[in-house]
């Protein structure tokens, strides 16, 4: 992209010009009207897909401030070049509104360079040496922990991937560590939804953690490996998605502090602006933990995402208090409208029905939360979980849920205090039957998908359950969006580009078996985007502020490295941003060769 002054404009030709182009160059803001400004920026001779209502297609874009100001041919936005105009000339490259995800984790990007990883080993050797390198590094009885073994951010097939076809033991990584106790870290489950998670702990850590031959699992979910005479080696199986060790018997071990997690966050943000996200709703909740360090970043102005939060709490300190009471007395400032700013704020609240027993086991931890940043005391009995949500109903909170019970249980809330226009949300999409649509329309629902667990990597496997007569109840989104409902895509962190569902939900193609999941139910291209940009900003109340490129709203723009509206179809998960704006500021450019 060249940078100039003056750029002389290009003829739009048959491209459909934003409704606003044909106007003299108009900017509202809430403190003037400005016309025939001086733009600060202008994007000029590019594919502006604005996914305003009418899907429409210009040329130019100009921004003053904070704010789009203007949309149309290069001609028309012309005269708001001035001398102190800085002109980008796109040379045909594509700009959609900043990407929105609608369940991100976005801190768990950053957090990944917490602990050192392994780097790509192909041998229990390699691993040793790795390991005896951060050795040489630490005083005498540091802990050495790491990020787990393989290729981030998935971490397939191990330990296939080493020559050994096995994992190290205790012995092995006392070898390269005879001073420190040192612990493999397992994955993060849902990066790659399988199992089992394994971790690996030497000899002093074990000594460290208590744990000998005596030692009883923390859960039924895990097994402590033992030899032959009996004793640990060192290597712990989890049959869950969310390590339960760590929290639980190796709970000693160094973990995220709260200034870990502010300072890692500017690098969450870079990695997720890298492919034109440019606003994250993470409606899985946040503990407070991970509240503070968000209010700590945007205390000191470093916040270049727009974060929407939704509170998950701790429902075992509430004990048997009446919710009513409760909610009424305590939680009244989660009500809408949200309290925040365009860069952070809360809106909402998380409950789930649905109960884990490994979930007792991690929340003795708290108020720590690992790599999850929410609470894993946030289920409660149904009966219980259905006079919160009334209660939150009454006082104008809304509910993010998204576990299958919830569908119904939001339904018996609606029967009691109707919830149509509070865009309550059902998220993680797996399956819907008709009469869940049904319901949900009827409610008027926010939904968010998981495209890369139901689609791309469990598919196969919800479509052998449910057999070829239900397939189309598998993330049925064509269903959705032919009601008119406000359909959300997400990534969960696995990966950080929104470019992987918007390519999955085109193509519904199966990582295993290569089929396509429920092809009835693929959307088109531009109902993708949409879904990827406006439908992510109704889903945080910002419809008026954001999710379009349209005069009045706030300039968060990506330029892209292809355009996702003609890229060949397995090619649009590979789109990057080429640069990404913010408020009408670069928040990430691509160093051009």
């Amino acid at each position: 992209m060249d940078v100039g002054h003056g750029l002389p404009p290009r003829a739009s030709g048959s491209i459909v010009l934003h409704p606003q182009a044909g106007r003299r160059a108009l900017f509202h803001s809430r403190e003037a009207k400005i016309l025939n400004a001086q733009a600060d920026i202008v994007l000029a001779n590019g594919k502006i897909i604005t996914v305003d209502d009418s899907f429409t297609v210009a040329r130019a874009v100009a921004i003053c401030g904070e704010r789009i100001a203007a949309v149309g041919s290069s001609a028309e936005i012309a005269p708001l070049i001035g001398p102190g105009t800085r002109v980008i000339d796109l040379a045909g490259k594509s700009v959609l509104p900043g990407l929105i995800d609608g369940h991100a984790h976005v801190d768990r990007e950053g957090l990944k360079s917490v602990f050192p990883s392994l780097g790509r080993v192909c041998s229990i050797a390699d691993i040793q040496a790795r390991i005896s390198g951060l050795a040489r590094a630490a005083k005498p009885g540091e802990w050495i922990v790491t990020m787990p073994i393989g290729d981030p951010p998935a971490y397939f097939d191990v330990p296939d991937i080493l020559k050994e076809r096995r994992f190290p033991n205790r012995y092995e990584l006392d070898e390269a560590a005879p001073d420190n106790p040192v612990y493999i870290r397992p994955i993060w489950g849902f990066w790659r939804h399988t199992l089992p998670l394994v971790s690996i702990a030497n000899t002093r850590a074990l000594e460290a953690a208590g744990i000998d031959r005596n030692t009883a699992p923390p859960a039924a979910s895990v097994t402590i490996e033992k030899d032959a005479r009996g004793e640990p080696t060192g290597v712990f199986y989890e049959d869950t998605f969310m390590p339960v060790v760590e929290l639980t018997l190796l709970r000693g071990m160094p973990g995220f502090t709260r200034a870990d997690r502010a300072r890692t966050l500017p690098a969450s943000f870079s990695a997720y602006h890298a492919f034109g996200t440019t606003s994250v709703f993470e409606e899985h909740g946040a503990a407070t933990e991970l509240i503070r360090a968000y209010k700590d970043l945007r205390r000191n102005q470093e916040m270049t995402m727009r974060v929407a939060l939704v509170l998950s709490p701790n429902w075992h300190a509430a004990g048997d208090v009446d919710l009513n009471a409760f909610v009424e007395g305590w939680c009244g400032w989660l009500g809408e409208p949200a309290l925040g700013d365009d860069f952070l704020k809360m809106t909402g609240i998380y409950v789930t029905v649905t109960h884990s027993p490994d979930n007792l086991a991690r929340a003795a931890a708290l108020p720590y939360t690992g790599w999850a940043g929410f609470n894993y005391a946030t289920a409660l009995p149904r009966e219980r979980a259905k006079e919160l949500l009334i209660a939150c109903a009454r006082n104008d909170i809304r509910v993010v849920g998204g576990t299958p019970p919830m569908v119904d249980l939001f339904y018996e809330v609606h029967r009691v205090v109707p919830l149509t226009g509070r865009r309550w949300v059902y998220g993680h999409i797996s399956t819907l039957s008709e009469r869940d649509i049904d319901r949900i329309e009827e409610m008027g629902l926010v939904l968010t998908s998981h495209t890369n667990r139901y689609i791309y990597k469990e598919g196969h496997l919800l479509k052998q359950r449910l057999g070829p007569e239900r397939e189309n109840e598998i993330a049925p989104f064509r269903s959705l969006v032919e009601r008119g409902l406000k359909l959300a895509l997400a990534t969960d962190n696995v990966p950080v580009s929104m470019f992987y569902p918007v390519w999955q939900v085109v193509s519904r193609r199966n990582r295993y078996t290569e089929d396509l999941i429920a092809p009835d139910q693929r959307l088109t291209r531009e109902q993708a985007l949409r879904c990827a940009t406006a439908n992510g900003a109704w889903l945080t109340f910002d419809e008026n502020r954001k999710g379009s490129i349209e005069p009045g709203k706030l300039a968060d723009l990506a330029v892209l490295d292809a355009d996702p509206l003609s890229v060949e179809q397995d090619a649009l998960k590979d789109i990057a941003a080429e640069m990404t704006m913010v408020g009408g500021r670069i928040v990430y450019q691509k160093v051009m060769q």
